[in-house]
Parts: C-alpha cells; structure tokens; sequence
C-alpha cells in the first residue's frame, strides 16, 4: 500500500496518559517509536517537544469523550497537520491501536473531522451549557407538576401551564398555608379568571402538607436560579455573536428559526460553509440525514446517522416550529406528509433521489444556509428562484411568494453574483 506521509505520530490518548507512537519510513524502511507522556501540562509540553524531535509532520489521535481536548489544544499550532479522527471509522482497521493509528493516518485511510477554532469552541461551550439549563429548567418545572398532583391539586388541568404568573401566585400561597380553594382562585390574573369556578374545584379537597411545601419551595428556587443563569448565558453569547450579526439576521429568515437556533447554528458548525462540500453532507454531519442498509440491490430501512446532537436537537425544535407556520412551503409541506404519515413523518430528512421532491424542515433550511453562506457559488437572486421552483408543488404557495423578498435582501452583499 502506498504512504503518503512519511513522518506520522498516532496519539491513544487516555485521561492520566497518552501513549505516542512515531512512524518514520525512509524508502523501504519503517522505524516505529513509542513513548508514553502524562496529559498534564508538563507532560503534553513534553510531548510537543518529542515530536518536533522525531521532525513529526502529522499527529492523529481519536475523539475520546473529552479526554481529548487538554492534549489537542496544547499541540494544536505546534504540529503542522493535527488530526482528530471519528473512533467509529479508526477501530474497524485490525491491530493495535498505538500503531495503526499512525499506520492509517500514513497511509490515508482516515480523514481529519471538523475542530472550529478557539473562539466558535468558546461560544460552543456557551450555548451547549446553556441548552443544558434550559433542558434543566423543564424538568423542575414538570417535578413541580407531578408534586401537585402528588397533592391532589389539577391545576395543569385548567391552567396551561404550572409556571405562568398565575400559577405561582397560587403555589406560593400553598407553601404559605392557605388552604381555601376561594381565595385560591381569586389570586388568578387576565384570562385565567374566566376559570375561576374551575380552578376552585382544582384545587378542593386538596392535601397539600409541609413536606409538599418544602419541596415546592426549593423546586421554585431553582427555577428561578435557572432563569437567571440562562438570562447570564444568553448575554454572554449576545456579546460574542456580535462580529456574525448579518449571519444571525440571514438565518432568522428562515421560517422557524429563531435567534437561539441561529446561535447554535453558529457555535457547531463556526459559520463557515466551505468546510462542508455538499448541503447532503452538512445534513448528515448534523445527523440529520438517514442511515443506508443496501444488500443485493435492496433498501432497507435504517437508523439515522449519528451526527452532531447539539444541532440535531436545535433543527428539531426549528422543524416543529416551522410545520406550524401558515403560508410556507414548510407548513404546507408538512401537512401534505404528515396527513398520511403521521406528525412525527418528519422526523428525519430523506436525500435519496427517490425522496428528493420531499424537502423536508431541517434539509430546506440547511440547504438555503449552504446556499447562501459559501459565498460565489450562487447569488441572491437564485437562491430566492430555488426556493420559488419548490413551491410550485403546493397548492397556495404564491401568497408566500409574493411577500418582500429579505431573504434576497440580506443575502447579496454576503453571495455576490
């Protein structure tokens, strides 16, 4: 098998040490160099120092939880190729895995994936903890339903939701002894006092007692705490997202989306499109694209692709909010699919030929980012007749056609004819 890098280091990077193997062919020969280093500071800078020794051209080493991350940003500058390589593609390569790491990286049967740099990992690191506040917030918020009901109080069964300022008027005063359903109700504000008769049998008969309460109490606190740290985060994240402004208003076009996806958009995939050839592989990076089972000619259904869940969670949430916009391509199109195959029919996008007329939420967005973000490939003004050419298939779709066209607007000094 032809080499085409001759001085290669495989890195198996561990959480207290990272075992280095150098590869160094000369002609017919191949000299094999191991050592390992701790992953502490000191011991990373030794590591750098060691392969700039060997002359080290390229290091490879896979992404292992985050384990990986102290020993690529300490090489990372000091190496003149830097690879992170996907664990699932380096494994199915036989032998141990300190050699071929370097052996397969030497021979070009791996590829580097996608690190943003140190600013987009900085807002990375931002949004994802702020996503997992918010993931957080909802789950106390559902605690404190099942407490009520605990309770015997159906509040959720005549207020939307548990957490408007109605509700916790009413739940503050349960924690501070009131019992009478009368008062209760009378505590409710705007629409919600239309069910007063309502909210009085909810809250009869109840058995609200002081353990209820002292869990009440500190469940609303960490809402609030909650609420706080998201409202820092979100500020932080305002802040950095300044310099991709016009980005952030190019993506808020889209039908859907919101200046929160447009956010996590930016910190996974750094903005810049010209790292994903095709809009097919930017949907599959993301994982959300199907898997493909093909034997003796025949498809068979499988599993979607595991991509980046960060943003898979973000365009799921920018889908099921677009299939409830009238007078989109979008909306119409989702009625039209899920009529016959159910609500969640959308749940991943299909890229096959066979599915391509069935654009689906997430795919019709990433292909118009793609589109639009690359710069020379197409203008404004074609993108807005690609989308146009799609709308021809549903029935109502010139109302929507013939809005101002700010997509156009917004995307031609970024896609210059």
């Amino acid at each position: 098998m032809e080499t085409i890098r001759d001085r290669v280091a495989g890195l198996d990077v561990h959480r207290d040490r990272v075992v280095a193997c150098c590869r160094l062919s000369g002609g017919r020969r191949v000299e094999v160099i191991k050592r390992s280093f701790s992953t502490m500071s000191a011991g990373i800078g030794e590591l750098a120092d060691w392969l700039a020794e060997h002359r080290v051209t390229t290091a490879v080493m896979e992404s292992t939880g985050v384990y990986w991350k102290p020993v690529y940003y300490g090489l990372e500058g000091l190496v003149d190729e830097l690879w992170l390589v996907n664990a699932t593609h380096v494994k199915r390569v036989p032998g141990r895995k300190t050699e071929w790491l370097a052996d397969v990286a030497a021979h070009g049967m791996v590829r580097s994936s996608f690190v943003p740099p140190p600013p987009i990992r900085e807002m990375r690191e931002l949004t994802r903890y702020r996503k997992t506040q918010v993931e957080a917030r909802t789950r106390e918020i559902q605690r404190l339903e099942k407490l009520l009901q605990d309770a015997g109080i159906k509040l959720t069964s005549v207020a939307s939701s548990v957490w408007s300022k109605s509700a916790k008027a009413m739940i503050e005063a349960l924690i501070a002894g009131e019992r009478d359903p009368e008062r209760l109700a009378e505590m409710s504000l705007s629409v919600m006092r239309a069910k007063k008769d309502r909210l009085v049998g909810a809250f009869a008969g109840t058995n609200f007692s002081a353990h209820h309460g002292v869990v009440a109490r500190q469940i609303m606190d960490h809402i609030e705490f909650l609420d706080a740290s998201i409202a820092r985060l979100s500020a932080e994240i305002v802040e950095r997202c300044r310099p991709f402004e016009p980005m952030i208003d190019l993506l808020c076009q889209i039908p859907g989306w919101g200046r929160s996806t447009a956010e996590v958009f930016i910190a996974e995939t750094g903005g810049d499109m010209a790292v994903f050839p095709t809009p097919g592989q930017l949907a599959a990076w993301s994982g959300m694209a199907p898997g493909t089972h093909e034997s003796a000619g025949k498809r068979r259904r499988a599993a979607s692709l595991v991509g980046n869940r960060w943003l898979g969670k973000a365009l799921i949430e920018a889908a099921r909010s677009a299939a409830r916009k009238d007078n989109t391509y979008l909306g119409v199109q989702y009625r039209r699919i899920a009529s016959r195959r159910g609500p969640n029919a959308l749940g991943v996008a299909h890229l096959t030929p066979r599915h391509r007329p069935l654009f689906l939420p997430r795919i019709r967005g990433l292909t118009l980012i793609y589109e639009t973000r690359r710069g020379g490939s197409i203008g404004g003004s074609r993108i807005w007749q690609f989308a146009s050419d799609q709308l021809d298939e549903v029935s109502n779709w010139r109302d929507w056609a013939e809005r101002p066209k700010s997509v156009t607007n917004v995307a031609e000094p970024l896609c210059p004819s």
